[in-house]
């Protein structure tokens, strides 16, 4: 694994999957219920220019969860201020505008001090143009392999049926 100097030095060991992280409307996400499926990890955020970028993500999910793969919406109000809604707004919001059905965890913050253990283990992967580290913005994605390793990292700007991101979920459900 790389190392990440924005955490104070290498990242942390063992799948994202082990992490302890709560569900959107409270109890535990349990991660662990993912164990051998593909799992798209994504901050997201109501009020950013990418939200848009929840239609595709659903699409995503849908397209391929009998396959064994599941998209995992994050939410951070760290960039901007672009999620500052309550669990239950959040939950309103993406139901009744992106008829999101794939699972979505508590908000917490993605970089910094308070960086929540679970992007801890995710910042450390590097993406196909090296970077690594600090999130940069609202829908930026990781996907963690059936064997609960990361194996990608996409850019925010990298939309939910980019062929890069798509060749890449399927060659974890092939």
């Amino acid at each position: 694994m790389t190392t990440d100097s924005s955490n104070g030095g290498a990242a942390p060991q063992g799948s994202p999957l082990e992490v302890e992280i709560g569900a959107l409307q409270g109890g535990s996400a349990d991660l662990g219920q993912y164990a051998g499926r593909a799992v798209l990890v994504v901050n997201v955020a109501s009020r950013c220019g990418l939200t848009p970028q929840y239609a595709g993500l659903e699409k995503l999910h849908e397209r391929y969860a009998d396959q064994g793969f599941t998209v995992l919406g994050v939410p951070c109000n760290q960039f901007m201020g672009q999620e500052p809604g309550s669990a239950g707004e959040i939950a309103q919001f993406c139901s009744a505008t992106y008829g999101v059905t794939f699972p979505m965890t508590e908000k917490v913050e993605v970089n910094g001090a308070g960086r929540h253990p679970l992007y801890a283990r995710l910042t450390g992967f590097a993406d196909a143009g090296g970077h690594s580290g600090d999130v940069r913005w609202n829908f930026e994605k990781f996907l963690i392999g059936r064997d609960g390793e990361v194996v990608a990292r996409f850019s925010p700007q990298t939309e939910p049926d980019a062929p890069e991101l798509v060749a890449a979920v399927e060659a974890q459900l092939g």
